[in-house]
């Protein structure tokens, strides 16, 4: 299986189709399984690479501090891996972060963006205490106690009263992480640095994308991303949460097609 080993560690990928390269990140507690929707689409006009982040899926456990730039780095060096000079980011959630700093640090190897329910600003004080506080009650009791709330967080209204089948078939893959691995990425994700101010430096094409019912990374954020960087599009997903291409792919996959239509 492909994997490329950086920082002590393994990363897994998969590529698929040929074509202008389009690169996947996933959310926080999920994996590159989350696209299954999404890659059988692309990859008809795409050469599309479907990352596990660290302590997610098939990659390792999570070895010491590590911070979202690191993941932008492991991308960077799965494309050097694969001889592709440039490529479309497209991230949600954890994803959308790196896709923004790519956008930033290396924009010679960005052709594009697509972050979806994620932000551009710091982690607020209280979510940051909220998310330490449920980490140390997972480190105590474990995760299974606090399904109840993270489950509101990953998925909309919509999907919890209407669709409990996917809430159902991915809620025993939040609880099958590594805790260690997981709290470290917690920690890389809440003090993420604010991206506001350098908005309008990002010159590559921009998709943003969000849940109309995305609690954890609401739609007011998205415009403000939306509204920062020149020329970007903003596309509400309705009757979605924070997985939004899990929830509702059809109308995901319509926004993400007309965009790379476009390009």
């Amino acid at each position: 299986m492909p994997f490329i080993e950086r920082q002590r560690q393994r990363i897994f990928y998969e590529e698929t189709g040929s074509g202008p390269a389009i690169v996947l990140g996933h959310s926080f507690l999920c994996s590159g399984e989350m696209w299954e929707k999404q890659v059988p689409v692309l990859a008809d006009s795409f050469r599309v690479v479907n990352i596990d982040y660290r302590g997610h899926g098939q990659s390792s456990t999570v070895e010491g501090r590590f911070d979202v730039y690191d993941l932008v780095d492991d991308t960077i060096a799965i494309l050097d891996e694969l001889g592709i000079e440039q490529a479309v980011w497209a991230g949600l959630s954890t994803g959308g972060f790196a896709a923004l700093r790519a956008a930033l640090t290396v924009p010679e190897r960005v052709r594009a963006i697509v972050v979806a329910d994620a932000s551009a600003a710091a982690e607020s004080l209280y979510p940051k205490l909220k998310y330490r506080t449920l980490g140390l009650g997972a480190r105590l009791v474990g995760l299974r106690p606090f399904v109840p709330v993270v489950i509101p967080i990953m998925f909309g209204q919509t999907t919890l009263r209407e669709n409990r089948d996917l809430v159902d078939e991915w809620t025993p893959s939040f609880l099958s992480l590594d805790l260690p691995s997981i709290l470290r990425f917690l920690e890389a994700i809440i003090t993420r640095d604010s991206l506001l101010d350098r908005l309008p430096e990002i010159e590559v094409p921009a998709l943003i994308v969000v849940g109309e019912e995305d609690r954890g990374q609401p739609v007011f954020l998205a415009r403000q991303m939306a509204n920062g960087i020149p020329g970007a599009r903003l596309e509400i997903i309705p009757q979605a949460g924070h997985l939004s291409a899990l929830e509702q792919p059809e109308a995901f996959n319509h926004a993400l097609l007309d965009f790379l239509t476009s390009l």
